[in-house]
């Protein structure tokens, strides 16, 4: 491993450091390539063991990223979903606003805390146990949503599904990092972050509708029945992913003399290692795979025991080092600007949340409660153009990058894919602040203010945490815990104090510090572009790259 390392780094000229990562062959060093993607070499280099889930058929790893993404939905349909109930709540309890707001915010507190517990129990006892129980709790906290008889109890149940919506936050990545390989990552956080997100803002569409015409009440019980079936899925053709796998370097192999085309020869220079890039299938010169490529067709599924609900303890892990593992990570340059950013870019789309029955509810609007739930759709049209553009995006500019840098690629190569993003970030947020305050007609606020809100909600917290990972792909899951944590915080507070301060001093004022602060977050992937592998530097002999 030391000496294959050391030949790259002298051939190349380039310093390995972890997120570094080798996406050619390198002279007598021979990894293992995709029979499909025009030969590209693979990242993590898949085991040889046909229930190894990155060597899993494209059939299970869509059934996989499937599950995830009906997971992720689930968790967040739910718990965030009470903004056009709130009259009710006030009504049904005869409780204040504030008061009412504070079934979103508990949520929001207890749900970033539990991943204190989730994540660690993912990294002991298996990525199945985690989804299951979550999910279970989550069906159970519906149940006692709907059948709530006070206020208090009421509150109690929203704490319960914070514990139960935990893993939606943090799960997505972990399998990614555990089915995906390097350059599908940013596509698959895309609909990782689309997922949970679209759930998040279509729930207050259909609690809107459901509450005005059946009751507030129903809607928990249709939350029940989306549950309950993500659990049935998770249990029928969600797998363990949860895999330990050795290191990535294949031993060295001397080289051979290459195939010939019958369009056209390249020879091998016998006096310096080559090094063989691959674009999209085209080969350098016409010249096709050599013979000393190791091309691995992915055939391979899950076994029987990996659809068990638990594969037994990992002795490996330390289940007091996986507790302390997230509070380590806070010392983690990369992965505070990650959370940071993560954080932030949801509260522009919280803000949004929490604000619209106070805007949209009185004049000029005068909006119905069904109405307010509507205008989420803008904010899920959003979200879905950033499915089909930041992942993509984000995967197009890094595998450029690598390409003019040798076949080496480095994680902040994503971060350039930000910019127009930041762009919508900023534009979102003039739009909703400035035309609250002066009462625009409710079609530019929600079609341009709420869309583009939802555009960067999930783009740029897809693509700082798929950065993040690529940098810290052994702790994808702990990682997250920061991240939640920093947003959930903040969250709490947004829902607990903006209205008030709203009606002290407008709307422009908060939504625009906010989006400010946001904003100043996101800039700071200037800096790490440029000295961000300087900085992964710091951390390269972790034990956190070890796991």
């Amino acid at each position: 491993m030391a000496s294959a390392l050391h030949q790259i780094e002298e051939t190349l000229h380039v310093e390995i450091v972890p997120g570094t990562e080798v996406m050619t062959d390198v002279g007598s060093i021979h990894f293992k390539h995709s029979a499909a993607h025009g030969h590209r070499v693979l990242v993590p280099q898949p085991s040889g063991d046909p229930h190894d889930p990155l060597n899993w058929s494209r059939t299970w790893k869509t059934l996989t990223m499937a599950g995830m993404a009906i997971s992720s939905f689930s968790n967040g349909f739910g718990p965030l979903s009470e903004a056009p109930q709130i009259p009710y709540y006030i009504e049904e309890w005869g409780i204040s606003l504030p008061d009412a707001i504070q079934t979103i915010g508990i949520c929001i507190l207890v749900l970033g805390f539990s991943n204190l517990l989730w994540v660690p129990i993912a990294r002991a006892f298996g990525r199945r146990p985690m989804l299951l129980v979550s999910t279970i709790i989550g069906i159970g906290a519906c149940v006692w949503r709907a059948t709530a008889t006070s206020y208090n109890s009421f509150i109690g149940a929203c704490a319960l599904s914070g514990i139960g919506a935990g893993p939606g936050e943090t799960l997505g990545p972990i399998l990614i990092a555990d089915v995906m390989f390097l350059h599908e990552r940013g596509l698959y956080m895309g609909l990782y972050m689309w997922s949970y997100w679209i759930g998040v803002m279509l729930g207050p569409v259909v609690a809107g509708v459901m509450t005005e015409r059946y009751g507030w009440r129903s809607f928990w019980w249709c939350n029940t029945a989306v549950c309950t079936l993500a659990l049935v899925y998770q249990i029928f053709l969600l797998p363990e992913t949860k895999w330990n796998r050795g290191i990535d370097f294949l031993a060295a192999q001397p080289a051979q003399a290459p195939v010939q085309s019958q369009d056209a020869t390249t020879d091998r220079s016998s006096e310096k290692p080559s090094i063989n890039m691959v674009e999209n299938g085209s080969f350098p010169s016409g010249t096709p795979p050599s013979e000393e490529e190791i091309i691995v067709k992915l055939s391979g599924g899950p076994s029987r025991t990996q659809f068990l609900p638990y594969n037994g303890f990992d002795n490996s892990e330390r289940i007091l080092d996986a507790l302390w593992l997230p509070f380590k990570l806070f010392t983690f340059p990369i992965i505070q600007w990650s959370s940071f950013v993560f954080s932030w870019a949801a509260s522009c789309f919280l803000v949004a949340n929490v604000t619209q029955s106070q805007a949209f509810a009185g004049p000029p609007w005068n909006l119905s409660t069904a109405a307010v739930g509507y205008i989420n759709f803008a904010i899920f049209i959003g979200a879905s153009i950033a499915l089909l553009t930041a992942g993509p995006l984000s995967d197009w500019v890094s595998m450029r990058a690598t390409i003019r840098n040798k076949g080496i690629r480095e994680p902040e190569m994503r971060l350039p894919a930000m910019i127009p993003f930041a762009c919508a970030t900023l534009v979102g947020g003039v739009v909703v602040a400035v035309g609250y305050q002066r009462g625009w007609s409710w079609e530019v606020i929600v079609i341009i203010g709420y869309t583009l809100l939802g555009l960067q909600v999930a783009s740029v917290a897809a693509i700082a945490t798929t950065y993040t990972i690529d940098s810290y792909k052994p702790v994808a899951g702990e990682f997250l815990v920061s991240a939640t944590i920093n947003k959930n915080l903040w969250g709490y507070g947004v829902s607990k104090f903006i209205n008030i301060w709203i009606v002290e001093v407008g709307y422009v004022t908060p939504i625009m510090t906010n989006t400010a602060l946001c904003l100043f977050f996101i800039l700071l992937a200037i800096p790490l572009y440029f000295y961000g592998k300087k900085v992964r530097g710091w951390s390269k002999n972790s034990s956190v790259h070890r796991r």
